[in-house]
């Protein structure tokens, strides 16, 4: 039996509520069973978290400065205590210099503890661009951080829920500029990274489904003409070097989901950010019209081509939720699972 993963838990953005999901999440017994999680954040909002949480008694906290010094116990919380915020000055639901700093350092601390090995895999709560950038930190998100400090050029995106997973040709861009980066190489790297992460989840032949990126996969060039000059060139690529990519073209991106969702695919290649985000959380997210609240919101995010591995929650830093004791922690709770997946396969 693979020993149990060390996944380090960044507690995100301090004013959202990712310290009280990380408390509600290794509330649950299975996650000790499978893992040992260790929290990168701060030991004084850990604590407040468990009164948040109702968690009392239940949960103790324990701060540590170093890895080895974790306990990996049910019942006991380790927090690699980076000892960033002010708890007099700390406000749920603001953005803030200083919370942004503090989610910065937590990510630079997780990237650094597994690049030492002292960790096996990262998951990430959410941060908040504004509150990063606000600290000086000109990144747009975890993805293009994880990226810098791994020092990766080929990189993308994967979001997943269940056996649907969507990767990205690009994202955080505007949608003009993301039409303009579909170019043959850029989308044979993204078809490669997919084929490997599914081979990643144990997935022994992948099939790849490739969205077109204009409607009808441009109509043999009526609606554009991206699918022939770029997609299709890419695709040919792909299946030279024994990559499965079924219907062997470009599939028209208002179908491509449904074929995936009905088991064609093992994972889709989306052209850009809102092609691939929005069937993930159509299926994820489910918000209860009756009762007004979110039912689940569950799916994770990947960044794939980096040495290391980091999932994160497909969400974010909840500041209308924060501090309330109502957040949901289903899509942690998913990426942890996901996160112990990549790290025994990898073993």
């Amino acid at each position: 039996m693979i020993k149990r993963p060390i996944i380090g838990i960044t507690m995100g953005d301090p004013a959202g509520n990712g310290s009280e999901l990380s408390v509600k999440a290794l509330t649950d017994p299975k996650v000790y069973e499978e893992c040992r999680p260790i929290i990168i954040g701060d030991a004084n909002c850990m604590e407040q978290a468990v009164k948040i949480a109702g968690k009392e008694g239940q949960i103790k906290i324990h701060p540590v400065e170093e890895v080895k010094d974790a306990k990996f116990e049910y019942g006991t919380i380790d927090v690699y205590d980076m000892g960033l915020v002010d708890m007099e000055k700390h406000i749920f639901g603001k953005v803030s210099k200083m919370c942004g700093e503090a989610a910065f350092q937590y990510v630079v601390k997780v990237i650094e503890l597994v690049m030492k090995g002292e960790i096996d895999a990262t998951v990430t709560n959410a941060l908040n661009k504004e509150a990063i950038n606000m600290a000086g930190h000109h990144y747009s998100g975890h993805t293009e951080i994880y990226a810098d400090y791994t020092h990766t050029s080929k990189y993308t995106m994967m979001l997943a829920h269940d056996n649907l997973r969507v990767v990205h040709v690009s994202t955080h861009v505007s949608l003009s500029q993301a039409c303009s980066l579909v170019k043959k190489d850029r989308v044979l790297d993204v078809i490669r990274i997919a084929n490997q992460a599914c081979k990643d989840l144990g997935i022994k032949t992948p099939k790849i489904g490739v969205a077109g990126l204009n409607p009808h996969c441009g109509e043999n060039g009526m609606f554009g003409t991206e699918e022939i000059e770029e997609i299709q060139p890419a695709i040919d690529a792909a299946m030279e070097e024994g990559i499965c990519i079924p219907e062997k073209k470009p599939t028209p991106p208002d179908t491509v989901f449904s074929k995936a969702l009905g088991g064609w695919y093992d994972i889709v290649v989306a052209m850009y950010h809102d092609q691939g985000h929005i069937p993930l959380k159509v299926k994820g997210f489910v918000y209860n019209k009756e009762l007004k609240k979110w039912d689940a919101v569950a799916g994770v995010n990947i960044t794939l081509g980096i040495p290391i591995i980091r999932v994160s929650v497909d969400h974010g830093t909840g500041f209308d939720q924060a501090g309330k004791g109502t957040s949901d922690a289903l899509s942690l709770l998913n990426s942890i699972e996901y996160a112990i997946l990549f790290a025994r396969n990898r073993k």
